[in-house]
């Protein structure tokens, strides 16, 4: 494999790192702070659990729709301000307003005006984060089309986005305070005002001064307006067939899914675990362990991992790096049977930096990846350049897989023979559990690695598609 120098012209400034950073932290933030305020839309509001796991699928449901129509609409923006950063600054204004009204629940009022009233926000909330998110996955694709370059911005990015989940899980510990808050209710209620303010204020930086491609470059766009309805429906469909005719991305996406989906499978269940078999079911005992085991993990990610997978990416390439990083998480996670000790709860921490080369590698790399297929897509397809369109349908394959690891976790924990309303668990139901703790994200990673395995996207074919582009196009 064959490196270069990356050109002057295709650097990305620590400045412009640091505002898209700042966005990706906002992209994490958000559905975090989204996952432990809806535990306590039960516990807290009184919702009914069966209502409440309608109201946390009809969004995603809705996230099917919205993301590739937004994909297609700011593939095809013209303006002075460019393709992406008007949607990036509304979207993160509304998404930020529409979080905080949807979290002003009254525990007093009736369940059905709940239900209403969350689902309505709810989806109120999902156009804003998709105005805002789409076309920022898109913005930070088209910032730099250097191979290597892709790679050190979306480390950066993913290194200042993992502040969210170092922070998050101390929710769960303020909003049971009652120091802090008078009750969960009020906790949820306040704490989301201040969630709010936040993405306000970080997210429409990216569109302030992140700078894209030049939209007066981009040839084919197509019209988007009340009357062109009907065929700009097609188009997005058209654009949906043409990603998935592209092996290269559909590896992507697989790998994404397969990974995620089986982190986010298992990711409750260390609470669980921590619980039941290291402190036997006494919450007092167990304290803050949970929330520091997240918080460390996020850590060990920004601080280790990151680096080491950019290193490893320039080194030897990005399906190198990502099946070495998967690797070892794979690693990781099979020493998590003897990281979680009740005789020294401090070896949680063992595992952790292992553990993490799997989620953190995965972003880092498929972003960069995702970035070098929309060049492949051009030489292909011609343009309009689709940043958007792909940015779209790969985050939509991360929620989907999110969607099904929150059925398929529900799923484990009954087969294992899991009981929530008993203060302790059998020793068979907590080894079963620590069992399929490892097995479950052990065999998706595996699997993950089979389908990079023919992954073929290297440095070298990258740079000759994006000279074949400036040959054709010129370098813009």
């Amino acid at each position: 494999m064959s490196h270069q120098e990356t050109k002057k012209k295709d650097m990305v400034s620590i400045y412009q790192k640091s505002a898209y950073g700042t966005g990706t932290l906002v992209l994490n933030l958000l559905p975090a702070a989204l996952g432990i305020f809806a535990f306590f839309l039960i516990t807290a509001f009184g919702m009914d659990p069966l209502l409440a796991g309608i109201l946390a699928g009809i969004p995603r449901l809705f996230d099917a729709i919205t993301d590739p129509i937004m994909g297609f609409i700011t593939d095809n923006t013209r303006s002075r301000w460019g393709r992406r950063r008007p949607y990036i600054v509304i979207g993160a204004i509304l998404s930020g307003v529409c979080f905080a009204l949807l979290w002003q629940l009254n525990p007093e009022a009736s369940q059905e005006y709940n239900f209403w009233y969350f689902l309505l926000f709810s989806l109120a909330f999902t156009i804003g984060n998709t105005m805002f998110a789409t076309p920022f996955v898109g913005l930070g694709y088209e910032i730099t089309s250097d191979y290597n370059e892709r790679t050190r911005l979306m480390g950066f990015a993913q290194f200042m986005g993992q502040i969210a989940w170092m922070i998050v899980p101390w929710f769960w510990v303020l909003i049971a305070d009652p120091d802090m808050f008078a009750n969960q209710a009020e906790g949820v209620r306040e704490l989301s005002l201040y969630v709010a303010g936040v993405c306000i204020v970080l997210g429409v930086v990216p569109g302030l001064f992140c700078k894209g491609i030049d939209s007066s470059h981009i040839e084919n766009t197509e019209t988007i307006s009340f009357k062109t309805l009907g065929s700009n429906l097609i188009s997005v469909f058209r654009g949906i067939k043409e990603a998935f005719k592209n092996s290269s991305f559909v590896k992507l996406c697989a790998a994404t899914f397969l990974i995620f989906n089986g982190f986010q499978l298992v990711a409750s269940f260390a609470f669980f675990i921590i619980v039941f078999h290291m402190f036997a079911g006494d919450y007092g005992a167990t304290g803050n362990w949970p929330a520091w085991f997240g918080t460390v993990s996020a850590m060990a990610t920004a601080f280790l991992v990151i680096p080491i997978v950019t290193w490893m990416a320039n080194k030897w390439g990005k399906r190198n790096a990502f099946i070495i990083s998967t690797f070892i998480s794979m690693f990781g996670y099979c020493l998590k049977w003897y990281g979680f000790n009740p005789e020294n709860p401090w070896m949680i921490f063992m595992p952790i930096p292992l553990m993490s080369f799997g989620i953190g590698g995965l972003f880092t790399l498929m972003l960069s990846m995702t970035a070098d297929v929309c060049d492949l897509d051009e030489l292909r397809n011609g343009m309009p350049r689709k940043e958007g369109t792909f940015g779209a349908i790969y985050w939509l394959m991360v929620k989907l897989g999110q969607a099904l690891a929150l059925v398929l976790g529900g799923v484990v924990l009954k087969l294992v023979g899991f009981d929530p309303g008993l203060a302790t668990q059998t020793v068979e139901t907590m080894t079963n559990l620590r069992i399929a703790d490892i097995l479950i994200p052990v065999s998706t990673a595996g699997l993950a690695i089979w389908v990079m395995w023919s992954y073929d996207l290297t440095e070298d074919k990258a740079r000759e598609i994006k000279q074949d582009l400036i040959d054709r196009r010129g370098d813009f």
